[in-house]
Order: structure tokens, then C-alpha cells, then sequence
């Protein structure tokens, strides 16, 4: 089934429940790399079910709906997660029941060669109030659905970072276990996991999740700048640039104006930009 542009604005959101525990916001916190300096007092607070914070980053898991349930007409074979905005209303619980309402925003046709942007507005609803946790805008490349026939506009305008030298710079290594624990979050695509999957689609080796790389650089965020006070990240966007693999340093720039942060991650030994055009905001201490 081709895309069709009406047909993609009027379909009904998608909804997800979810009620988790203790449990799970742990597994997601050991996933994005926390627990590898064990004795930090500051990681435990995600770590240890007393007193349990839930990093704010893990909104965007939360009653994740899988793309391959949707049917609007993508190919779910050639689909590329390409960018992740975020705003976070209030801060995660670290137990609870959520529901996730997802909903296509926009699409712009980039041509037959070039694939179709199509963009989800995803609310995460914190079933006990009804208030909503967090805002997020997803961008998915459907490298196999352009050219057909919808609009031609630019892309969303990315943020980018000062020209100047960066005011920190974070390391965080990606342990070779990451991708492993983060797939018991549910994402369990075998590209994360299964060799001959992962060099069948042009991969070295199995890759770390999207959403894991995006825990990684809230994660930096964290520690570099806010004193692991989830409460004071109020946004965090970014395009994701390249593959992360198990294994890999990760190492964050952040440039600081104000109450916005700018930052770029690569892995030096590769040489390779795998989070670009990134930006947060934060609140003051």
C-alpha cells in the first residue's frame, strides 16, 4: 500500500498503554550507561528502588508503539528513525500506568530516490492524573515511500551549534553489553542483537538502539551539566547522524547560552558524528 498524503493526516491516533514498575526504569537507566561508576550516590538514585527517580529520557520509551503496527502504508523494511524532539511536561514516574497517543503530523514527499519525511506527534499521558509527562516530535525517513505525490516542503530547520570551541565535553563509554539490556525495555528488532542481521543490512555488527543513543546523550547531559538532576532537562532534540555500536565512546560537546544547550556527540575513534544538530534546555540549579 502506497502512502497517501489525506489518507496518513486523518488517521487516528495510535494508542498504547503501559503500566510498569521499579523494574523497568532500572533496566533503562543500566541500558544508557548508568551503574558504571556504582558507587556514584548520584547514579543510584536511578538504580536503587529506594527513593527510585526515573530518568527523564526514558519518556521516550515509555508505551512505545512499534512502527511495523501501524498501517499507513510504509515500508517498515526501509524506515529510518532520523530525529527525536522532545519536551518533558513533568517528571517521569518511576512506577505507574501510561498511555501513549500517536499521531502523524506531518509528511513531505523528498522524491522517488530520496524517500518521504513522515512526522509523529507522540504524547506520553501519566494514566493516574491524566496530565501529560512529555511532548515528543519523531521524524521517520521512509527511504522506500517518496514520490508519491505529496507535498515537496523543506524539512523541519535543524538547530546548529556555535562555530566557538565547546565549554564541556563529556565521555561515556557504550558498554558491549548495552544493547542487550536495553532491548528488554521491548525493542527486540534484530539488528541489535543478531549478527548475520545486523552485516545482512550493510552493518558491521549489531547496532545500539536509537533511543538508546538518545538515553546516552541525556545521560551526558546529566552528569556533565546538571549534577544528575533529572528535574532540570526540560527539552532535548537532535538528528540522529550514524550508527552507534556496542563498544563505543561517545563523546559529547555541549556548548552552554543561557538555558539552551547546544552539543554533538561522535565516536573519535571513528570519526564519526552518530548525534547532530542537537539541543536542549534546561532549568537553572
Amino acid at each position: 500500500m502506497a502512502l497517501n498524503y489525506e489518507t496518513l493526516l486523518a488517521s487516528p491516533p495510535a494508542i498504547k498503554h503501559q503500566a510498569y514498575e521499579a523494574r523497568d526504569s532500572i533496566i533503562y537507566a543500566l541500558g544508557v550507561g548508568l551503574g558504571a561508576e556504582h558507587e556514584d550516590e548520584r547514579q543510584l538514585r536511578y538504580l536503587w528502588e529506594r527513593d527510585l527517580l526515573a530518568l527523564p529520557t526514558s519518556a521516550s520509551t515509555l508505551a512505545w508503539t512499534r512502527f511495523a503496527d501501524l498501517d499507513i502504508g510504509m515500508t517498515y523494511t526501509k524506515i529510518v528513525h532520523a530525529e527525536q524532539r522532545m519536551v518533558i511536561h513533568k517528571p517521569v514516574p518511576p512506577t505507574g500506568s501510561v498511555t501513549s497517543e500517536l499521531r502523524v503530523k506531518d509528511v513531505v514527499d523528498r522524491g522517488e530516490a530520496k524517500g518521504a519525511m513522515i512526522y509523529f506527534e507522540r504524547k506520553l499521558i501519566d494514566d493516574s492524573d491524566k496530565s501529560v509527562i512529555s511532548t515528543q516530535i519523531l521524524s521517520i525517513l521512509a527511504r522506500g515511500d517518496g514520490g508519491f505525490g505529496g507535498p515537496e516542503r523543506p524539512s523541519l530547520p535543524s538547530h546548529m551549534v556555535p562555530e566557538r570551541q565547546p565549554d564541556l565535553t563529556c565521555d561515556l563509554q557504550v558498554s558491549t553489553r548495552s544493547a542487550l539490556i536495553y532491548r528488554l525495555m521491548g525493542d527486540v528488532n534484530p539488528l541489535h542483537i543478531d549478527p548475520v542481521a545486523a552485516r545482512k543490512v550493510g552493518f558491521k555488527g549489531p547496532i545500539l538502539h536509537g533511543l538508546a543513543t538518545y538515553g546516552f546523550v541525556g545521560h551526558a547531559l546529566l552528569k556533565s551539566l546538571l549534577d544528575y538532576d533529572a528535574s532540570r532537562l526540560l527539552e532535548l532534540d537532535g538528528r540522529f547522524s550514524s550508527p552507534v555500536y556496542p563498544g563505543d565512546r561517545l563523546q559529547t560537546d555541549l556548548w552552554v547560552d543561557g538555558d539552551i544547550v547546544s552539543l554533538r556527540v561522535s565516536v573519535p575513534e571513528r570519526d564519526a558524528v552518530v548525534f547532530a544538530n542537537g539541543r536542549a534546555r534546561i532549568r537553572a540549579a
